[in-house]
């Protein structure tokens, strides 16, 4: 067996050794040995740990895949993430200011996958195993919200009446105001019986609300979430923040950003976690693909008390970017696109000169591709705040600042 010294964290938080060598679960400065297959060191055994190896807080560390980092300190990790977005800004020669990292708690996760599978003797559901399709389950997690660990007994219920012994479910949960939404995938084809058993089930359980592939089966209550004073009833399967720490901590990073801005575009918009709070100061215009979540955020708006005007506006910004002459009446923009970044997006803005931009990001590296665009074009990059809502995974996200000194704001030709 060979001896090496991990140098580095990669992205998805293995030990990196001179190589590149892949070293899961070891951190930098140990001195590890095992046996080399291909890139990867098996069988590993540490030799010298470093100080920032803890004792994971969960029992199911060792064979879940869940979490990948509960190894290490909070300080590393912290540390860690920072460094994967300064080093994507390294990359195109940019600089800024970081503020201090913002981590959600343990058992804060309020929306989740389990998978699911049909057994000898009942069903079982959970997570993957590290690298595997094994179901791990997890009845002592430390990520998940209390409330959504109920998701688990649910995601064994529905593949008892849903899915094959060869099949596995995907079974999605996420804890709204008034339950549990969850939402099946990869289950038996439906027909009436299975309708039936799985309205059923959904009243004898007490879910808010059951969806099986893209079909809605049941309602018992609205699954309403809450941003600011703003309700909304998102479609089934849409997009929410990992926790309700993370939202707020990236809406502050946001309404800081966006400062005393009187006219905004939120693009990419979700279903209003950003549109609906900054409505209590300012005019929106929330843009977003999905006509369905754009017709829950319109509702949202109007049976919520004290809102300034919200538009709403169901457009692939990558197909049909905003141009220029749409923008003319902004005095901010943000910017919450997927992995792939918003880069045609970030062109057209920089043509319109919008002296605000809050971006929003949960890809460094596409993320500092639109920052260079940005700068290159006279924006400032004045700070980026990163947030660990993904805790103990290699998962990053980050809000940033860009502001254009001598743009102009305020003019009145609009096409909104």
């Amino acid at each position: 067996m060979s001896e090496h010294i991990i140098r580095r964290l990669g992205h998805h938080g293995d030990g990196i050794a001179e190589g590149p060598l892949f070293v899961p679960m070891a951190l930098p400065g140990e001195v590890v040995t095992g046996t080399v297959s291909g890139q990867t060191l098996e069988d590993v055994r540490i030799v010298t740990p470093s100080a920032d190896r803890v004792a994971p807080p969960c029992r199911h560390f060792k064979s879940c895949g869940g979490c990948s980092l509960q190894h290490a300190s909070d300080a590393l990790v912290a540390d860690w993430k920072i460094g994967v977005v300064r080093n994507a800004l390294d990359a195109y020669g940019l600089e800024t200011v970081f503020k201090p990292i913002l981590t959600s708690p343990a058992n804060s996760r309020r929306r989740a996958t389990f998978a699911a599978r049909r057994t000898k003797k009942g069903a079982m559901a959970g997570f993957f195993g590290r690298g595997s399709d094994v179901i791990i389950e997890i009845p002592g997690c430390q990520l998940l919200d209390p409330d959504l660990m109920q998701g688990l007994d649910v995601a064994r219920q529905l593949a008892m009446v849903g899915s094959s012994r060869k099949a596995t479910l995907a079974v999605t949960v996420t804890l709204s105001d008034n339950g549990l939404d969850v939402a099946v995938a990869q289950g038996k084809p439906l027909d009436g019986p299975l309708r039936m058993t799985l309205a059923q089930l959904c009243e004898e359980i007490g879910l808010a609300r059951l969806a099986w592939e893209d079909e809605v089966i049941a309602t018992r209550l609205p699954p309403t979430i809450a941003f600011g004073r703003g309700t909304v009833l998102p479609p089934s399967g849409s997009f929410l923040q990992a926790t309700k720490h993370g939202e707020e901590s990236l809406l502050a990073a946001v309404r800081e950003a966006v400062g005393e801005a009187d006219h905004i575009a939120d693009l990419f918009a979700g279903c209003g976690t950003f549109a609906l709070p900054l409505a209590e100061h300012a005019s929106v215009h929330a843009v977003e693909s999905v006509p369905e979540m754009m017709t829950a955020l319109d509702q949202g708006w109007r049976m919520a008390k004290g809102l300034k005007p919200l538009t709403t506006e169901a457009r692939d910004l990558y197909r049909r970017p905003i141009l220029p002459d749409e923008m003319l009446k902004l005095d901010a923009i943000v910017l919450d696109p997927p992995r792939a970044g918003a880069e045609r997006q970030v062109v057209e803005i920089c043509k319109a000169a919008v002296r605000r931009i809050a971006y929003v990001s949960c890809n460094p590296v596409t993320f500092a591709r639109d920052a260079q665009i940005l700068c290159d074009a006279g924006y400032t990059l004045d700070w980026v705040q990163v947030v660990d809502q993904f805790r103990w995974s290699p998962h990053v996200e980050l809000a940033a600042s860009f502001t254009r000194e001598g743009a102009k704001t305020g003019l009145k030709l609009t096409t909104f």
